[in-house]
């Protein structure tokens, strides 16, 4: 059973947080929530996105100071969100792309979930499953015919 990207995010927690925060402060937040990446919305604008690899790149590497530092500073810009209708194909092709783990999920201008590549992955594992059960269900049970 296929699921749609709107499926497979139904039920988490949105996560975000305001272009003002400091580094620090949203790391914490992504530790506490065990995510990689996190929403940055201004009112209920998406203006951006925050990851680990922005984190390591931008504040530790760069030698800034995560108490000091907003996320604005340090957060991805360029944005390439997932609509809920997208395929899982169409959103590994996105993330392949961009050379990136997580997208956004936007429907009519309004965030409304964050996919990983985990999620895809885990959902395009568990359709195999499916399709390989399926099959050898199908050879295992049905009658052998002479030729």
């Amino acid at each position: 059973m296929r699921h749609s990207i709107a499926q497979i995010i139904e039920g988490k927690p949105l996560v975000y947080v305001g272009p003002d925060d400091p580094v620090r402060t949203v790391a914490k937040r992504m530790a506490e929530k065990n995510i990689g990446a996190v929403a940055v919305l201004d009112q209920d604008t998406l203006v951006g996105i925050f990851t680990e690899r922005d984190l390591m790149i931008r504040v530790i590497a760069s030698e800034q100071n995560p108490d000091k530092t907003r996320v604005s500073t340090v957060m991805t810009t360029q944005i390439v969100a997932a609509d809920p209708n997208d395929s899982i194909n169409e959103c590994i092709q996105k993330m392949q792309q961009l050379g990136c783990r997580h997208l956004p999920v936007v429907d009519g201008g309004r965030l409304i979930g964050m996919l990983s590549l985990r999620d895809l992955l885990k959902e395009d594992a568990d359709e195999q499953k499916e399709k390989v059960d399926f099959l050898s269900e199908l050879v295992t049970y049905s009658a052998d015919y002479e030729s």
